[in-house]
């Protein structure tokens, strides 16, 4: 029999919550097992989140991958989920909240906070979110206990009427929307969108309400079928199609005013830079991997093309950009068409095999530990 964690640990004289709970937690390169482990416990300004849903994020793959962080861990930072017991001193949230929470939290005072630069900030760097172990986002866990910093900041209630899947999408929206507005977008502009998994029709999507003309490139029609479900008329098929010379003749054959790359590697940079027109903007969402890539300098010189990057989320847009998933659910912008799979956190492994795999077939991909309203 399970022992309990004390009645005291939980607010509001709630039933006790077990001292154990299930995880998939990352043993190294590739190995990852659902163990059971201590259910975290809360401290002054804290809170325990009972996960309902976690997406799985490149980011995640990325590490259990390529080993580039130590083990034993607990990832899954796309978290949604109901508060199940808070720490003395916490005022602003009570047991039976719904929330969303952002695992990264900038300073706000150091050069890169000032520069507005927040994924820099190396406070930013440190997850306030953990399951056990390093504190690694945590999500993908039945618990999920939230650190004081990120409580004050980067815990966000759910509106009734919004399904704690759509409030999943929070973090990465956020991400998204980040990208688009440091583009600057204008509405007399065509915007190229290089990949259709669920980031690049977020991106595109996002890009098409600044008014700019977006066309969507992918090697499967099943994505493109999915990102007309968001208002994206202009598909094409990369599989058949020449992506620059469709980007230029979309253009009155300039090229595209800005392209968003929204897949990983750097194979298509080259593609992504042929698209742009002199003057344009080619910004890299998913090249989150050092290494080397090859590019032309005179299309950066002679040809005034920008190459910037976008990584991670803002704490400047988190109102707006929760704003905008909440009231999206109920127009236009439903982001649980984008889930093709949902897996029982038992499942996890499974579901991070289908993740790392992507294929006509599959969208984003859900770890819900938990089945709440």
């Amino acid at each position: 029999m399970a022992t309990t964690l004390p009645r005291q640990a939980v607010a509001g004289g709630a039933a006790p919550i077990s001292a154990t709970m299930r995880a998939a937690v990352y043993r190294g390169v590739n190995d990852v097992r659902v163990e059971t482990v201590p259910v975290p416990q809360v401290a002054a300004g804290e809170v325990l989140i009972r996960v309902h849903s976690c997406g799985i994020c490149g980011t995640d793959l990325k590490k259990i991958h390529t080993g580039s962080h130590s083990a034993p861990r607990i990832f899954g930072h796309e978290t949604s989920g109901t508060i199940v017991a808070v720490g003395e001193g916490v005022e602003d949230f009570a047991v039976g909240d719904r929330v969303m929470v952002f695992h990264h939290i900038p300073c706000g005072e150091c050069y890169y906070c000032r520069k507005k630069t927040f994924a820099q900030c190396p406070v930013y760097k440190k997850v306030g979110c953990t399951a056990g172990f390093e504190p690694s986002g945590g999500g993908f866990a039945e618990y999920v206990r939230v650190m004081d910093w990120i409580v004050k900041r980067g815990l966000v209630k759910i509106p009734d009427g919004v399904p704690l899947e759509q409030a999943a999408f929070v973090e990465p929206v956020n991400t998204c929307l980040k990208a688009i507005k440091n583009l600057d977008l204008a509405a007399d502009e065509t915007v190229l969108v290089i990949g259709q998994g669920p980031i690049g029709i977020i991106l595109a999507a996002l890009a098409a309400r600044s008014g700019a003309k977006v066309l969507t490139s992918d090697l499967y029609a099943e994505r493109h079928a999915t990102a007309a479900k968001f208002g994206l008329k202009h598909p094409i098929d990369a599989g058949k199609e020449d992506v620059v010379a469709a980007a230029h003749a979309a253009s009155d054959g300039r090229g595209a005013d800005a392209v968003i790359l929204a897949v990983g590697g750097n194979a298509l940079i080259k593609t992504a830079m042929d698209a742009a027109r002199p003057g344009g903007r080619v910004l890299l969402f998913a090249q989150t991997q050092h290494g080397d890539a090859v590019i032309d300098p005179a299309a950066v010189c002679m040809d005034e093309k920008s190459l910037v990057g976008s990584y991670s989320a803002s704490v400047e847009i988190q109102d707006e950009g929760a704003q905008v998933v909440f009231d999206g659910y109920r127009n236009g912008f439903d982001l649980t068409q984008l889930i093709s799979h949902r897996f029982a956190l038992e499942q996890a492994v499974e579901a991070i095999e289908v993740a790392s795999h992507p294929s006509a077939g599959s969208m984003k991909i859900f770890i819900q530990p938990g089945e709440q309203a």
